[in-house]
């Protein structure tokens, strides 16, 4: 019986610290350090955190609600870069919008619209032609989106994310880049909470980019 109370006692204990990791996130197991750090685009103290992300992921469309309220929360702690993983390569459409919107200055109204055009009215955002008619049909003028499209600006950032992806280490979407130092995601999450709805693992990816935001913070 002793051996079967220490036995239940130890399941119990690892559970909890899997459960409980992300209040003490540790480095290796609920986020990363990358090899070289890179370069922030913040000010004074606050800390940068960069979302790499796909319209067309699943995941990445359940965490943006969640993401949205948790950098609400953050306030003038951080600020916040988003930049679109190059699923396919240097070609990538999904990202080329991106790109585009963002150079046009219109995330702010077309951002939710693109998520809610591929997950919800299923629209496969996935060809140039499809993605420069839905543009225009969505209230941008076709010769201005398609002058930003084609533009130098946005064609060599599209080339170059490739590159900037594997300088933060990133191989999958959604990924939290913070202080330019630190990588976690929901994936690392999950594997130490095996079982866990999905609900619980974007709060427990949330809490450790709060401690990272921290520990950047503490740094500066």
């Amino acid at each position: 019986m002793p051996l079967l109370r220490a036995a239940g006692l130890g399941l119990l204990l690892s559970l909890s610290l899997a459960h409980a990791s992300p209040a003490v996130p540790q480095n290796g197991v609920d986020y990363a350090t990358l090899a070289r750090s890179q370069p922030v685009q913040a000010n004074g103290n606050k800390v940068e955190v960069i979302e790499f992300f796909m319209y067309h992921c699943p995941v990445c469309n359940a965490l943006e609600p969640l993401l949205e309220e948790w950098v609400r929360k953050e306030g003038d702690r951080i600020t916040v870069r988003r930049i679109h993983y190059p699923s396919t390569g240097q070609a990538d459409p999904e990202a080329h919008l991106f790109l585009t919107l963002e150079a046009l200055g219109r995330l702010g109204d077309m951002h939710a619209k693109v998520f809610k055009a591929v997950h919800t009215d299923h629209i496969r955002l996935n060809k140039d032609d499809v993605i420069i008619d839905w543009a225009a049909q969505n209230g941008i003028d076709r010769a201005t989106f398609l002058d930003a499209w084609n533009s130098f600006g946005v064609t060599t950032r599209l080339r170059q994310l490739d590159k900037v992806a594997a300088n933060y280490q990133v191989e999958s979407a959604p990924t939290l880049i913070v202080g330019g130092r630190f990588l976690t995601n929901p994936g690392l999450l999950s594997r130490q909470m095996e079982g866990a709805d999905r609900a619980d693992v974007f709060k427990a990816t949330l809490q450790v980019a709060d401690k990272l935001v921290d520990k950047a913070a503490q740094a500066k």
